[in-house]
């Protein structure tokens, strides 16, 4: 079973649980339109969960203790919709690292068990700089990040 992952920026968690009640997640939202990332298969509970513990240096038991962390703000359909916060500190780290750094981190994350041995680092790298780009565009709008889940 495939998992759909299109991260995005909202203003606000109730903005952004708006894009569970849309067909097709805020890639489809008219109004309010989002700035999307589509990352399918990268979830961001544990796979981002571990990215953001690489990228800070905070142990993943830490980063697993945010209330941000993988925090639902919408479920539809049985959970098979989701819409999930990301955490500030994540936000943050990806807005303020450099290409280099993204590129330096891609490699240990490529390795991690949730990519089964097939993450390929140059592949991921250009994801990371990808999601920085949406994290700083986001940042400089005052808005947070979230990931739209479809099961």
């Amino acid at each position: 079973m495939g998992i759909l992952c299109d991260y995005f920026s909202a203003p606000t968690d109730e903005a952004a649980a708006t894009a569970a009640d849309v067909p097709g997640g805020p890639r489809a939202a008219s109004d309010p339109g989002f700035e999307v990332v589509e990352l399918k298969g990268i979830e961001p509970v544990v796979q981002l969960g571990t990215l953001e513990a690489l990228l800070t240096g905070v142990d993943y038991d830490v980063v697993a203790e945010n209330p941000r962390q993988g925090h639902a703000v919408a479920v539809r359909h049985d959970g098979e919709v989701l819409v999930i916060s990301l955490t500030d500190e994540l936000h943050a780290a990806l807005a303020g690292a450099s290409e280099s750094r993204l590129r330096e981190v891609a490699t240990p994350w490529s390795e991690t068990e949730e990519f089964w041995g097939q993450g390929e680092p140059s592949v991921l790298a250009e994801v990371l700089i990808e999601l920085a780009g949406l994290a700083r565009r986001a940042a400089a709008r005052g808005e947070r990040l979230y990931c739209w889940v479809c099961v």
